[in-house]
């Protein structure tokens, strides 16, 4: 009678799990795993932690369901539809192209992102202009990619046209091909290439290879349980009406958009020739002060191109290029003295940072604090309460950067406290700086690879600091 009872109770318990939803057993477990891939638009680890679009996305995602975050890295991309059907994933985040083909495969949430697939080739080599120009080209191309799908169709068009398809490279390896002279082309979508364009100045997209497309998360095509990607659509939806995709885009994509690549070729002329004698003056600032050495000389090259005796009409001098009176504050003594100088840029830039209100978290803490560095910390205190005004969030860099180029107009300076000031030049000059300091973390990466991960960090991490889950 008892193992009766037993076994009935077991029974019971089975019906009970059959019966809940993936949504359910999510919350049950209180985890949600999502597949993705290593890529600076995605995910990967940083100095401070995990971060990437595609994981901050998923990690809110995970906060609206009121779960933790599990990433699980497939061996290749091959791999992403095979987990995902076979139940070893709840979703994919991983920059995934909606194509026809894929919507046989995978059941497609909302599309959060447009992107154009793009051929890339070497500049000094002839430029393509049309498909015919790349047929006997050496073309490679990651396997199980959109792109592969992509060459698919034109080959239809164009039989001759030929590609090697790659399990074992991914778009940074294929870049680092062209850009070494073992392919001539690749193909990688615009917002990849915009990210990678700054580290691999001799690149050049010859022409768009595909109409506009959408990137969707996927799920499984179990249309008889919809719950978890039904709250997904919900999920996007919100996002969406309140403004928090369009901060997260800003805020991965925009710093990168409009660069030029000639800035890349003097920034790492610059790097060989005039940063080692100064380098362990930085690490030493960076040390006492609490930031990455990295960002106080990506600080410096914006500010003097890592001169010494860097000299402006306004009377700023020297390498962090101080004022008279910021350098009396700091106690430098002569301005143009390197480490002096750098030690009283770094102890000013904390100054900013730490006079700032404490409930602006990082990344938007340290983008403040440089914008101060340059405009002012009243002028930046000015900007934030127009934007308060306007209905902004003063925490946010991405909305204060916004209302920043109105302290030049006169019907919005004659309203504050510190009055007229170039308000566009510190959007400028923090993008800038961003973009310096990626280039420096990616060519530590690449001297001493065994000592970092494959995607060190980026310019959304910068101190040691926590950032809260609402973005």
């Amino acid at each position: 009678m008892l193992v009766c009872l037993c076994l009935a109770a077991i029974v019971a318990l089975i019906l009970i799990n059959a019966e809940k939803s993936s949504l359910d057993k999510i919350k049950q477990e209180g985890r949600i795993t999502i597949l993705t891939r290593n890529s600076p638009t995605t995910y990967y680890e940083g100095p401070d932690g995990k971060t990437g679009f595609e994981y901050d996305l998923a990690r809110l995602f995970a906060d609206y369901l009121g779960v933790d975050l599990k990433i699980q890295l497939p061996e290749s991309f091959n791999d992403l539809f095979p987990m995902i059907n076979g139940n070893q994933a709840d979703l994919i985040a991983a920059g995934l192209t909606v194509t026809e083909p894929r919507k046989s495969l995978v059941r497609f949430a909302p599309p959060y992102q447009d992107i154009t697939q793009q051929l890339i080739y070497r500049l000094g080599d002839k430029r393509p202009k049309s498909v015919e120009d790349i047929i006997g080209g050496r073309l490679e191309v990651v396997a199980g990619s959109s792109f592969e799908e992509r060459l698919r169709d034109l080959k239809a068009e164009y039989p001759e046209l030929n590609w090697v398809a790659s399990e074992a490279q991914d778009v940074e390896n294929l870049l680092q091909k062209i850009a070494g002279g073992e392919i001539d082309y690749t193909v990688v979508d615009s917002n990849e290439f915009e990210h990678h364009l700054r580290f691999y100045p001799e690149l050049r997209v010859a022409f768009d290879i595909s109409e506009p497309q959408q990137l969707a998360w996927a799920f499984r095509t179990d249309r008889q349980d919809d719950a978890l990607y039904n709250a997904a659509v919900e999920f996007f939806n919100e996002i969406q009406q309140n403004g928090t995709l369009t901060r997260l885009l800003e805020r991965h994509y925009s710093y990168v958009q409009g660069y030029k690549p000639v800035e890349t070729t003097l920034f790492l002329k610059h790097v060989q020739e005039r940063l080692p004698p100064y380098k362990f003056m930085f690490m030493e600032a960076g040390a006492t002060f609490g930031f990455d050495w990295r960002l106080l000389a990506a600080l410096a090259f914006q500010e003097s191109h890592w001169l010494t005796n860097a000299v402006s009409p306004t009377g700023v001098r020297g390498m962090m290029m101080l004022t008279e009176r910021t350098a009396g504050q700091m106690k430098v003594m002569n301005r143009l003295d390197a480490r002096e100088s750098i030690i009283g840029g770094a102890a000013y830039l904390k100054l900013l940072h730490d006079k700032l209100p404490e409930d602006i978290y990082e990344p938007d803490r340290t983008w403040m604090a440089l914008a101060a560095y340059n405009v002012g910390a009243g002028h930046l205190e000015d900007a934030r309460k127009i934007t308060e005004s306007q209905g902004g969030d003063p925490h946010k860099w991405i909305d204060v950067r916004k209302h920043l180029p109105l302290l030049s107009k006169r019907e919005w300076y004659k309203k504050t406290r510190f009055g007229y000031a170039r308000g566009r030049e510190p959007v400028v000059y923090v993008r800038n700086i961003r973009r310096y300091y990626d280039i420096l973390i990616w060519l530590d990466e690449r001297i001493e690879p065994e000592k970092t991960p494959q995607y060190t960090t980026s310019s959304d991490a910068i101190i040691s600091a926590s950032m809260p889950p609402s973005l």
